[in-house]
């Protein structure tokens, strides 16, 4: 099978290959378990990838300073818009905690909950970071004690049902005027993981990719009393012009649509940067 590898993938095509056959089979798994059972599946599944897939990108990042460095960077940007001295900052999905590092030097505390014991191992970290493994949905923390919940490329690995819970229980962490900071990619410009060279829909991990418009209906569902849609890091005034985007771009052919969104420049309004208010 011949695929158009971006010239930013540093990986061969039978690494790609090889990536993409075991997340689909773990993902598999994972789709298709009762709750019960994803519980325990999403850190054991999540660490197996990462022994499996020795080239994985996020295994790459941990050791690759000036790669992580930039990542971090281009997060901060956006981030130093909410932080303060006095902020308490939970970050869910904390990967190899390069973010939580850096925003630990500028808050009270933060606390980076992950699933997976093998991304984080042989980290040191400060006296007011505090790590805390979750089961994929839960939010382990007091309820009414977080300022900032930042969740960036994380909600779509969880399954849909999970992910509903998890927004939920981030809900009840955060303090009255709290903010949840939400960073997902679109369904609409996808796949996002590795399927987007093999498949037309998500096969992989990312088990549900969403648009704004599915998002914004959550966090009002589940009780913010505000909700902001930001892109290129400026909050978007009007809601309905991106709804009336992904309306239209949602019946157009999967084909059609992702040559519409590269001749249009829509990955920037599409990409999704939702900020909850309790």
């Amino acid at each position: 099978m011949s695929i158009k590898i971006p010239t930013t993938e540093k990986r061969t095509f039978q690494q790609l290959k090889e990536h993409y056959e075991i997340e689909k089979e773990l993902a598999s798994r994972l789709r298709n378990a009762c709750k019960e059972d994803r519980k325990h599946l999403y850190a054991s599944l999540y660490d197996e990838l990462f022994k499996r897939v020795p080239h994985h990108p996020q295994l790459r990042r941990k050791g690759d300073s000036k790669d992580s460095h930039e990542r971090v960077a281009l997060q901060m940007r956006f981030l130093n818009n909410f932080l303060s001295p006095e902020t308490i900052f939970l970050e869910v999905g904390s990967g190899d905690c390069g973010l939580a590092l850096e925003v630990a030097q500028r808050v009270r505390k933060v606390y980076a909950v992950d699933v997976s014991k093998e991304i984080t191992r042989n980290l040191k970290f400060p006296p007011n970071i505090e790590l805390i493994f979750s089961d994929g949905c839960g939010i382990p923390i007091p309820e009414n004690s977080i300022t900032i919940v930042y969740s960036d490329q994380l909600i779509e690995h969880l399954h849909p049902d999970d992910a509903v819970e998890q927004i939920q229980n981030i809900y009840k962490a955060l303090t009255i005027g709290g903010v949840c900071i939400c960073i997902t990619p679109n369904r609409l410009s996808g796949p996002h993981d590795i399927s987007k060279y093999f498949d037309k829909v998500v096969t992989g991990f990312h088990l549900k990719e969403y648009t704004n418009t599915e998002l914004i209906k959550l966090f009002r569902k589940v009780g913010f009393s505000k909700i902001y849609i930001y892109a290129n890091s400026r909050r978007v005034s009007n809601l309905f012009t991106i709804k009336l985007y992904e309306k239209l771009l949602g019946i157009v052919p999967h084909s059609l649509r992702k040559r519409i969104i590269s001749w249009l420049a829509f990955d920037a309004l599409l990409y999704i940067v939702i900020v909850g208010k309790k």
